[in-house]
C-alpha cells in the first residue's frame, strides 16, 4: 500500500471533535468569538462572492448547498431541513461544509456542520441583537425550544448580556428539555403556556420553530413598542412565522436580499417592500435602531457567508490541538499528468 503524500491530506473535524472543541474553549467564548468573525466578515461584505442557495425541495424537506467565497478561500455547506425527522428519532437539521483555497482548489478543512450551523446559527442572533435590540435589552422570549434554542440563548447572553429568558413551546416536553439544559449556566428561566405569557415583558423575542408551513406563530397585538425580533425559522419558500401586519409595522433587517424574499418572513411581503440589509448597519453605512419604541425585525434565514466565517473560525481554532483528524483526500500523483500510473502502482 502506496503511503499518501502530505498534500493528500485535508484535516477532517468529526462531530466527536467538534464538541471536544467547543468544551476546550468553552461554549460561552466559542459563541461570542464566532459572532465576532461572522460581524468581521460582514463588514466586507462586498468582497463576498453572493448567490442564494441552491435548494432541492421535496414535499417533506429540503436539500440545500450554500456556497462562497472571499476571493482567496472558497466554502461551501451541504444542509438539509427535514421537519418530519424529529418524530423518526432524526436530526431536522445535518450539515457538512468545506473550506477551500481559491488559488489551488485544494481543500483546506472538511468539517462537521451540523453542531456547526447551529453555534454559528446562534451567534449569527446575537449580531443583529447587538445592532438592533435597545441597549437595555434583558429579557428574552425564546418561542420554540427544540435543537436550535439553547444555542439562541447561550450566544445572545455572551455577547449581549441577556440572561432573563421566558420559554415556550408547543409541547411543553422541549420547553422542560431546554429548561433542564440551561440551568446552571446563569439564566433566570420562566416557563410559560402560551407565547402571550412568555413574551410578556420580554424586550427580545426570538422565534425558532421547525414546521415547514406557513404558522402564525405571534400576531401583530402581541407584539409591543421597542421590541427586537429575531425571527429565524424560516428558511425555505412557504415558512413562515409572523402574521405579516408585524412585519408591515417593523423596521426589517435581512442578510441578503434576494434570498429572503424567497424564503423569509418578508416573502408575505410586495417585492419592493423596504428591507435595510445588516451588513450596512455594521459598517455604518445605514441605520439600525433609531428610537426606543421602534420594532425591530431580524428576518434570518442562515446565509453563506455565515457558515464560511463558522468554517475559518474551526480551521484557525484547530491548529495546535487534537480535535481533528486527517483523511486522505486528495489524489497526489508524482506526476500530476499520471493518474492512471499512481492507481496501477497501488495493485
Amino acid at each position: 500500500m502506496l503511503k499518501a503524500s502530505p498534500l493528500a491530506m485535508v484535516p477532517f473535524v468529526s462531530v466527536d471533535n467538534m464538541m471536544r472543541l467547543v468544551h476546550h474553549i468553552g461554549i460561552e467564548t466559542f459563541l461570542s468569538d464566532l459572532a465576532a468573525e461572522i460581524e468581521a466578515d460582514f463588514a466586507r461584505w462586498e468582497l463576498f462572492d453572493k448567490t442564494p442557495r441552491i435548494g432541492s425541495h421535496s414535499e417533506v424537506g429540503v436539500i440545500e448547498l450554500m456556497p462562497t467565497s472571499d476571493g482567496q478561500h472558497y466554502a461551501f455547506k451541504y444542509v438539509n431541513g427535514h421537519p418530519k425527522n424529529m418524530k423518526e428519532g432524526l436530526q431536522t437539521v445535518t450539515a457538512f461544509g468545506v473550506l477551500s483555497d481559491v488559488y489551488t482548489g485544494y481543500p483546506k478543512l472538511f468539517c462537521e456542520m451540523t453542531l456547526l450551523t447551529a453555534l454559528r446559527t446562534g451567534a449569527m442572533s446575537a449580531v443583529a441583537t447587538k445592532h438592533l435590540a435597545r441597549k437595555d435589552a434583558r429579557t428574552m422570549a425564546m418561542i420554540g425550544n427544540g435543537a436550535q434554542s439553547e444555542f439562541q440563548c447561550l450566544a445572545i447572553k455572551a455577547v449581549c448580556g441577556i440572561d432573563n429568558i421566558r420559554l415556550y413551546d408547543i409541547d411543553p416536553a422541549a420547553t422542560r428539555k431546554c429548561m433542564a439544559n440551561l440551568q446552571g449556566l446563569g439564566f433566570t428561566i420562566t416557563p410559560c403556556t402560551t407565547a402571550q405569557e412568555a413574551i410578556e415583558g420580554a424586550d427580545v423575542i426570538t422565534v425558532a420553530t421547525a414546521d415547514k408551513n406557513a404558522q402564525t406563530i405571534l400576531t401583530d397585538n402581541m407584539v409591543g413598542a421597542g421590541v427586537h425580533i429575531n425571527a429565524i425559522g424560516g428558511d425555505c419558500p412557504g415558512k413562515t412565522e409572523l402574521h405579516r401586519d408585524i412585519v408591515a409595522r417593523s423596521s426589517v433587517f435581512v442578510e441578503y436580499p434576494a434570498q429572503t424574499r424567497i424564503e423569509g418572513e418578508i416573502q408575505q411581503m410586495p417585492p419592493d417592500h423596504p428591507v435595510t440589509e445588516l451588513w450596512q448597519v455594521i459598517t455604518g453605512a445605514a441605520q439600525g435602531r433609531s428610537s426606543a419604541a421602534e420594532v425591530t425585525l431580524f428576518d434570518g434565514v442562515g446565509f453563506a457567508i455565515e457558515d464560511f466565517s463558522a468554517l475559518r473560525y474551526v480551521q484557525k481554532t484547530i491548529l495546535q490541538t487534537p480535535y481533528y483528524i486527517d483523511v486522505d483526500l486528495i489524489a497526489d500523483p508524482d506526476d500530476p499528468r499520471d493518474l492512471f500510473g499512481m492507481l496501477k502502482r497501488a495493485g
